[in-house]
């Protein structure tokens, strides 16, 4: 029964963490320049489209039985951190 409170306080402190972040995103497009909120916006819009169609293919991989271990959402998470950093360094190269 401890464990289960635990891990309910873990998850909405989670929840939680994620809405500042969000708040915290909003507020830096907000008072970001156009070119800012530019780059920005078509770094996420990539990262966005790459994560969707590499977690479908990952998930079909899986239930296909191609790959031998589970897909795991983690894997997906650092393969769309490494997505928006690259196309955050690209992006801003392009528009120096």
């Amino acid at each position: 029964m401890k464990t289960h409170f635990i891990t309910t306080i873990a998850i909405i402190i989670n929840v939680a963490m994620g809405v500042m972040m969000i708040i915290a995103n909003r507020n830096f497009f907000n008072h970001s320049d156009e070119l800012e909120r530019k780059i920005q916006l078509e770094s996420m819009a990539v990262t966005l489209g790459l994560t969707v169609v590499v977690g479908l293919a990952y998930s079909l991989l899986e239930q296909t039985k191609l790959i031998n271990h589970k897909a795991e959402i983690s894997v997906l998470l650092f393969f769309m951190s490494f997505t928006l950093i690259t196309a955050l360094y690209v992006n801003r190269r392009r528009y120096q």
